[in-house]
């Protein structure tokens, strides 16, 4: 029998801790398995507008939620070190008390892509990817790490006492094409997309046949993790443990909470994908992810239904 499907919420870092932590809350009493947070130092449209740090949000965010998993969505090299984002995530599952969900990814070409010094390139940023999450890996499993390699050194990086977690954290690795994927089925615990991305030639579709294209991109991106993961499983013996699958629902054209059969129809189209883990966006009141939170309040209502088998076929 298939588990049932998880439903997470994404809580962007705008708002002040005296408002933010009731919405914190909120996402734990409306039943949400998992609540995340961006880990950008700006972001897109929202550059010029408030945004907090992640790693003290989550922390904060812990000590005032007793169940429900916390997450970066996603983490990236673009201004992460290994060895003391390690140290972080050592100590945000230490207050969660083992909650703490690592997302990371390759880090895309946006506003924090740059404020360290010149963006690398897509072949060199994915490299540096692969060793940030292998040494993660390697930092996270080990008391005393020595590591040498392409962009990362580490010399006697000691991780005392570890993670509640074991053997450490799992890592929700964004991956959209193979090599990433690769990463995902390699070191993973789950997987995480948005879905394709459109080019020149999508722009000006109608919101519904936008929407249709990315679903039958969605569907093929799907099959081509089965590939990666099936080759890499192969080479991993029997021992390998399961993979779990994140849809951000809202990499779509058109907002999941739009409407509560939006979302309805999402999940249930996700799921058919083979799906475990659907992830949508705290309603803002205007821009990105504009809605109503009387809309996520109707979905929470619901999520016992979302969860059901029935959606499974």
């Amino acid at each position: 029998m298939s588990e049932p499907l998880r439903l997470g919420v994404v809580l962007l870092p705008q708002d002040r801790w005296s408002k933010a932590r009731e919405r914190w809350q909120r996402a734990e009493e409306y039943g949400f398995d998992h609540a995340w947070t961006y880990d950008h130092l700006a972001w897109r449209s929202l550059a010029d507008e408030p945004w907090f740090a992640t790693v003290p949000l989550l922390a904060a965010a812990a000590a005032v939620t007793e169940r429900i998993g916390l997450g970066t969505w996603v983490a990236s090299p673009n201004f992460r070190h290994p060895v003391p984002f390690a140290k972080d995530v050592m100590g945000l599952d230490d207050i969660s008390g083992g909650r703490f969900l690592l997302g990371v990814g390759a880090g895309g070409e946006g506003f924090d892509a740059s404020v360290l010094g010149p963006p690398p390139t897509r072949g060199v940023r994915t490299r540096r990817f692969e060793e940030f999450v292998s040494l993660l890996d390697q930092l996270l499993t080990h008391p005393v790490t020595e590591h040498v390699g392409e962009f990362y050194e580490a010399h006697d990086a000691r991780m005392l006492p570890g993670a509640l977690a074991r053997p450490r954290p799992p890592f929700v690795v964004a991956a959209n094409g193979p090599r990433a994927m690769r990463v995902a089925a390699r070191h993973g615990q789950g997987w995480a997309t948005y879905g394709p991305t459109f080019g020149p030639e999508d722009e000006g579709l109608p919101p519904e046949q936008a929407q249709e294209r990315w679903w039958a991109g969605l569907a093929t991106m799907a099959s081509d993790f089965d590939d990666v993961l099936a080759a890499e499983r192969a080479s991993a013996g029997p021992d390998a443990g399961p993979l779990r699958r994140y849809l951000n629902l809202d990499g779509a054209p058109m907002y999941s909470l739009d409407s509560v059969d939006l979302l309805m129809e999402g999940v249930e189209r996700a799921t058919a994908l083979g799906f475990t883990d659907v992830v949508v966006h705290w309603p803002r009141d205007s821009g990105v992810y504009a809605g109503s939170e009387k809309v996520l309040e109707r979905v929470a209502a619901r999520l016992d239904d979302l969860r059901g088998d029935d959606l499974r076929g």
